[in-house]
């Protein structure tokens, strides 16, 4: 993999291995994030001469790579679900993602450490998760089991047949609304789960996973209570080496496929004639011009910087002030040197509140001297990310976004040290002492490197009312040829979700010999 450094000193222009084929339409993708190089590949496949453009010097956008002192950090995303769906670009290039990628079950999944010092252990062995709900809650067995017929029937619903399935008109919400009423889509996550277990504990663990993508799981519908069961169904991954093998991996597949990736390469404006997309303006002043355009950039960014005002009349100026953004995040990385084995790959430790914390984080937008923390520990899996006898780590706390006045230049510090001094007297003893790399990034590295509106971890909240159509449509509703992928569109935030947006594509985007006739 290449380093940060690497990639500095290597060629803008990654040069692909075979020349295109001449007479082939052209398709701009602005940025490399996730859904950015799955589109790509996409596009790839049905015809196009593809040209990413990235204003950073790597590819990844928030599944970007920190390399230091030895230790390798995944800066975003570390939980792999549906890696059918990664496959699936693989395939489309006559490859295997096996054969260049080793992808890790994880069990159990991840663990969920209480205040009280009580765990539960969330794997999709079913047999011990009957056994660890009797140990918690024996009332609450029957219910749990109801919840998980539940949540199979939403997943079958709002993932399987709706996750890659434009959402292009007010009709299309009309179409589905027998179904969101059906699976009670109207009820929050929370508040579906009370429905069938009384246990705190066990609410807990079967509501928190809105956060995963942005939510707040009492708001965010009830159809988010797909993802326990996407989890049971095709279970939790890790790919060795980090989740910057699958970046690169990805990249790799857009070059065999004589397609082009450009490093620092900052678009200002996208080029819009007769209401059409034409091309992009580039920082250094020039030009290219293309057939389609696909922005992987923020949605709101995308809207709100990208395109003139006279183009954005659904999504104006006003209504993306208005708009619910999703929390934001404070990640702290670091190395020890030693090694904590009785410390899993995954941990979630709560603290004592879970509704209040969350109110504090998404309404009253205030940091709270409590907080939870989602620990991962690669190096529990993959001795490649730190040096012998070493441990690396990421810990990281849902904050308010920047709507809420928060002094982040002193209060970043601040919550490292609390984050700490939490993790040293719980899980990690002595950890003041054994760190020997650190750094972290707070709202303000959202806002500032990656053109996240009010320095959001997911774009935007999703609530009932910024989901599907409600969300910028994956098809621009106002420039032809203009296309959105990533966790701002349809259908989310998320691996499965940003990877769904570029699967959208192959239904909404023309064929590229429609541009032949």
């Amino acid at each position: 993999m290449l380093t940060v450094r690497d990639r500095k000193n290597a060629s803008r222009d990654i040069v692909p291995d075979k020349p295109h084929a001449p007479g082939k339409p052209h398709a701009l993708v602005i940025g490399s994030g996730f859904g950015g190089l799955a589109a790509a590949i996409r596009l790839g496949a049905r015809g196009y001469r593809v040209t990413v453009l990235e204003r950073l010097d790597y590819a990844g956008g928030r599944a970007g790579v920190l390399k230091r002192d030895g230790f390798t950090f995944d800066r975003g995303p570390t939980i792999v679900t549906a890696p059918f769906l990664f496959d699936e670009l693989w395939r489309l290039c006559g490859q295997k993602m096996a054969d260049h990628v080793d992808m890790r079950p994880m069990m159990p999944f991840y663990r969920i450490r209480f205040e009280d010092g009580d765990e539960i252990a969330c794997s999709g062995d079913d047999a011990e998760m009957r056994r660890q709900v009797m140990r918690i809650s024996p009332g609450d067995l029957a219910g749990y089991e109801r919840f998980l017929k539940k949540a199979r029937d939403i997943c079958v619903k709002g993932f399987e047949e709706l996750g890659d399935m434009p959402f292009g008109s007010p009709l299309d919400m009309l179409k589905i609304a027998p179904d969101l009423v059906r699976l009670e889509g109207y009820r929050s996550v929370h508040g579906l789960v009370s429905r069938f277990v009384k246990s705190p504990k066990l609410r807990t663990m079967l509501s928190f996973h809105p956060l995963l993508i942005g939510g707040n799981p009492f708001r965010a519908p009830a159809i988010y209570c797909l993802i326990p069961d996407l989890e049971r169904r095709w279970g939790v991954h890790y790919p060795m080496g980090g989740v910057g093998r699958l970046v690169d991996g990805l990249v790799a597949l857009i070059r065999g496929q004589g397609s082009t990736v450009r490093y620092g390469a900052e678009v200002t404006r996208i080029l819009v004639e007769s209401d059409r997309a034409r091309g992009v303006e580039l920082a250094s002043g020039g030009t290219i011009h293309a057939e389609i355009v696909v922005s992987n950039a923020d949605a709101a960014w995308t809207y709100g910087k990208l395109v003139g005002k006279e183009n954005s009349t659904r999504w104006s100026a006003g209504k993306l002030r208005r708009a619910r953004y999703s929390m934001g995040l404070f990640v702290w990385y670091f190395g020890t040197r030693r090694r904590y084995d009785k410390v899993g790959h995954h941990t979630i430790l709560l603290g004592p509140r879970y509704r209040e914390l969350l109110d504090d984080i998404f309404e009253k937008k205030r940091l709270s001297e409590d907080f939870s923390i989602y620990l991962h520990r690669p190096s529990a899996t993959d001795p490649s990310v730190a040096p012998p006898g070493c441990d690396a780590f990421y810990a990281l706390c849902p904050v308010p976004n920047l709507d809420g006045n928060i002094d982040w230049a002193s209060e970043g510090e601040r919550r490292r040290q609390a984050v700490m001094r939490r993790l040293s007297s719980t899980l990690m003893p002595g950890l003041e002492s054994e760190i020997v790399t650190s750094s972290f990034v707070t709202p303000l590295h959202f806002r500032d490197v990656l053109l996240s509106e009010k320095g959001s971890g997911f774009s935007f909240e999703p609530v009932l009312t910024q989901s599907a159509w409600f969300r910028p449509n994956n098809r621009s509703e106002t420039i032809e040829g203009l296309y959105l992928v990533g966790a701002g569109t349809h259908p989310g935030a998320g691996l499965p979700g940003v990877l769904s947006s570029a699967k959208i594509l192959d239904k909404v985007v023309p064929h590229a010999s429609a541009f032949a006739a």
